[in-house]
């Protein structure tokens, strides 16, 4: 099956729209602690569906799985583990930044090291990147994706710094608190480095995917079996970290309790809907990845710029839906603005690069 690599993008554009979408239904969760919260959205995102679409789309996938190296199970498993350090602190970047200040630091950090390294390891970036006009393309887009990130993350710090001159953190809860801007920035750049491991972890699964096409998968979904095994260990991670909370602030009892703090009353049902329904966006972001990879063609890293980049552009506009920029001044808007046109240049930039390395 010959690569699509301006197919791939779109793919790239709805995982990254599903990527920046999932914590807007856990905005809705009322009377439930946040380890509780992310923990029954995590068995959704890192177990459930994993496991469901990957049984619809790989053809025998237990035997797939039995057929694989230990060692390349144990390396996807391993990566995912610390990925899974940054899958747990990206939802409390988020939280004490708010969504479009957290995911562009967080995000632009993940972008640089999960795209670079890769070839860099496997000596593809000294080989055939640099050497041919379709992989100079492909790193000019990535060179003007991290670009796109900085101006975004730029526009986004310079919100948050107008806004808290304007007392409107006070006003509106759903902003970022300025007493934790500092935590939340520690937190995104060790998010942002932790989660780069995702990409290792994929990388890592090629035997897999090999596997899997020999028993008759579809090209599209060669990449379902590895995100079983790199997903598992990154459950692992959040799964012994919301349990610890569980057990010191006593919030077990969110599960079954009807009544919050105050009294008022909170529907169970609601809530297990809305975990379920933010988990399984959570999932589709690499659902829809690894389709997107498998059509990029030899140099299918670059999916990791073009993942992260619609990812920010998304959670950029969701931040404007959900007025997190209300008393930015119009300067700020306008550089956030410059910083998503740059980044959705870039994703047509890498994806014109992996169209001329297939179609010369």
């Amino acid at each position: 099956m010959t690569p699509h690599p301006l197919l791939g993008v779109l793919f790239h554009w709805v995982g990254g729209f599903a990527a920046a979408s999932f914590y807007v239904p856990y905005r809705a969760v009322r009377g439930w602690s946040w380890e509780v919260l992310w923990l029954v959205g995590g068995v959704f995102s890192w177990i459930l569906a994993p496991w469901i679409f990957a049984a619809f789309g790989t053809h025998h996938l237990l035997a797939v799985l039995e057929a694989t190296p230990r060692g390349t199970l144990a390396l996807c498993y391993f990566f995912g583990l610390l990925w899974g350090f940054g899958g747990l602190t990206y939802g409390l970047t988020v939280r004490y930044l708010g969504i479009a200040l957290g995911t562009a630091v967080a995000l632009g950090l993940t972008a640089a090291f999960g795209t670079l390294i890769p070839p860099l390891v496997s000596g593809q970036f000294f080989g055939s990147l640099i050497h041919t006009t379709g992989g100079r393309v492909v790193l000019l887009g990535i060179a003007v994706a991290l670009v796109g990130i900085a101006v975004v993350g730029k526009a986004g710090h310079d919100k948050e710094r107008e806004q808290s001159a304007r007392h409107l953190m006070e006003q509106d809860r759903t902003l970022p608190r300025q007493r934790d801007f500092s935590k939340g920035i520690a937190l995104a750049i060790f998010c942002g480095v932790m989660s780069a491991c995702f990409a290792y972890g994929l990388d890592a699964g090629g035997p897999i995917r090999h596997l899997a096409l020999a028993q008759g998968t579809g090209t599209l979904w060669q990449g379902l079996p590895v995100l079983v095994v790199v997903l598992l260990g990154g459950f692992t991670t959040n799964a012994v970290w919301c349990l610890y909370l569980i057990i010191r602030n006593s919030s077990a009892a969110d599960l079954t309790r009807t009544l919050d703090e105050t009294g008022r009353t909170v529907s169970l049902q609601r809530n297990y809907q809305l975990c379920a329904l933010g988990g399984i966006a959570w999932y589709l972001q690499f659902f829809f990845y690894t389709m997107g990879e498998s059509q990029m063609g030899r140099y299918g890293f670059s999916s990791w710029t073009l993942h992260m980049s619609s990812i920010i552009i998304f959670a950029t506009i969701w931040g404007l839906v959900l007025k997190e920029w209300r008393g930015a001044s119009r300067k700020s808007i306008a550089t956030m603005t410059v910083g998503l046109v740059t980044l959705v240049g870039a994703t047509v930039v890498i994806g014109l690069g992996n169209y001329i390395v297939v179609h010369g």
